[in-house]
């Protein structure tokens, strides 16, 4: 896979929610499900994003209060404006620097960030910071080295074709040992890791591609490209994805998943 240090960029709250918050929301389900969370707690979302994740906590697990953080002002917007969301705070933030006091929270999550945050290991640590003893910190994010990213077939075909994609600064976190390692390191106890498939049909090739164009990475790579090479590229793509030439297409994705207990006093 063909990578570049240009920044994957998160500005398009309704082209991502197209591109990963369905994904999101597939593999959030079972994720919510295994951590098995009771109603009635305190939330932090970390990298909420344009609130795909925080609607399965407001839908499915009746928070007591909930702040979603986040460093894009645009992806936030975007979260604000959801009917499901009203009663959400949501915070412009760094998720190495969370602004907020010690044992503020019941549960921290990082839904398919963790892979984002440049020093993961302070990222865990303030998780673990800022929510009380006894509370749980859990993560999941897409096993991208062990081939299960959602759009690999993508990534691989730009690369075949000389195009870089954007990739996440902390790859390496999409291996359990590495998360294992991470959560130990942040004094966290009874870790628990999970793998999630999830699957995702399209109606048609022109529906992945319209998705691909509106979110980040390979979308950048696709803006980039001159009106012959995306054509190309169109080609390429389509006989990977779609060998009989049409009908609905399939995609699937695997991510790992941790959690762990804030210790007591």
């Amino acid at each position: 896979m063909a990578m570049t240090s240009e920044p994957i960029r998160f500005t398009d709250g309704a082209g991502y929610d197209r591109f990963m918050g369905v994904w999101s929301r597939l593999a959030g389900q079972e994720f919510l499900d295994w951590i098995a969370p009771n109603q009635g707690q305190r939330w932090l979302d970390v990298g909420c994003g344009n609130g795909a994740f925080t609607q399965l906590i407001v839908e499915r697990s009746a928070p007591l209060s909930l702040v979603g953080i986040d460093p894009s002002e645009a992806q936030l917007a975007f979260a604000r404006q959801h009917p499901l969301l009203q009663s959400v705070a949501f915070v412009n933030a760094d998720a190495m620097a969370l602004p907020f006091t010690d044992a503020t929270f019941d549960l921290a999550v990082m839904p398919l960030v963790i892979l984002f945050v440049p020093e993961p290991a302070q990222g865990v640590a303030e998780m673990a910071r800022v929510v009380a003893p006894g509370g749980t910190v859990a993560a999941y994010a897409w096993d991208i080295e062990g081939g299960g990213f959602p759009y690999r077939d993508v990534t691989e075909v730009l690369s075949a074709v000389g195009r870089s994609t954007p990739m996440p600064p902390s790859p390496e976190c999409s291996r359990l040992e590495v998360l294992s390692d991470l959560w130990a390191t942040a004094g966290l106890g009874d870790i628990q890791t999970k793998a999630i498939a999830v699957e995702r049909s399209f109606a048609d090739f022109d529906d992945v591609w319209d998705t691909l164009l509106g979110g980040p990475s390979a979308g950048q790579a696709l803006a980039a490209m001159n009106e012959e090479e995306r054509s190309g590229f169109r080609a390429l793509l389509q006989a990977r994805l779609q060998p009989a030439g049409s009908g609905p297409i399939t995609l699937s994705g695997r991510a790992h998943s941790i959690r762990g207990t804030v210790p007591g006093p």
